[in-house]
């Protein structure tokens, strides 16, 4: 069905609204198969500029490491959120190799992220670190980042607001590394990623088409210190990983 030229204009303001806070892309969460839809270009008219086009700023980049260091320049000293005005010291963009075959994606930075400005480097990233190591690989081979970019407040839950602006930024880095394999660590992770709102018991097991890769849930390395009785289900969910990226499966976990 063809817009009309009122409803056109007012998405137009809109597309610009959402381009100045940094928002290039907008994403529809399809619940059935986890698949990110962008809405459809329509025709221009006489020459017009196509607003609905992407128009990312690292799409003129010339690798991976390019397009990240974009983003980050459009992030900025991001403050499209509340989160800047309650205690963040510092934004943490994300860490590792800019080629990753694998991605794994957590929910925000706590304390000792703030402090460092690098995702999981605290007691949680010790055990991650350990996780990665049991996989055959090591921290600088993957790429790590958080659903949001700046520390909530008392490390509570990031709020669906807080979520949904961090997401797009999220979602350009997935595109610029193009991961095999992203591990979701955490359900705020798995839920935010995959639009759905099921337990981990429901979200764990299996993968997941997500944007060009094959996407796995799992535990979060704080809850298997509060649990460390999950770690032998969290490493099922990485060899699950493991399998997707062809690696050989060591004898036993040294998590």
């Amino acid at each position: 069905m063809p817009l009309g030229p009122k409803l056109r204009e007012h998405i137009a303001e809109r597309v610009r609204y959402y381009r100045e806070l940094g928002i290039y892309d907008l994403y529809r969460r399809e619940v059935a198969n986890a698949v990110v839809a962008r809405a459809p270009s329509p025709p221009s008219a006489g020459g017009a500029e196509d607003l609905f086009a992407p128009a990312r700023p690292e799409s003129r980049a010339g690798d991976p490491a390019d397009a990240l260091r974009i983003i980050r320049e459009d992030l900025g000293d991001c403050t499209r959120c509340v989160l800047h005005r309650q205690g963040r010291k510092q934004i943490v963009f994300g860490v590792g190799n800019p080629q990753a075959e694998l991605m794994f994606v957590g929910e925000g930075p706590g304390a000792d992220e703030d402090e460092q400005g690098e995702p999981f480097v605290g007691r949680a990233g010790q055990l991650l670190n350990k996780m990665i190591a049991a996989m055959g690989l090591r921290r600088e081979d993957v790429y790590i980042a958080n659903v949001v970019k700046c520390r909530p407040p008392g490390n509570r839950t990031p709020e669906r607001e807080e979520c949904d602006t961090c997401s797009s930024f999220l979602m350009r880095q997935i595109d610029a590394i193009g991961p095999r394999v992203i591990v979701a660590l955490g359900a705020v992770a798995a839920r935010n990623l995959l639009g759905l709102n099921d337990s981990m018991a429901s979200l764990r097991g299996r993968t997941y088409d997500f944007r060009g890769s094959r996407l796995i849930v799992t535990y979060h390395p704080a809850f298997l210190l509060r649990d460390p009785r999950q770690k032998g289900e969290a490493w099922k969910d990485l060899q699950i990983a493991m399998r997707e990226l062809g690696l050989p499966a060591p004898r036993k976990s040294s998590s």
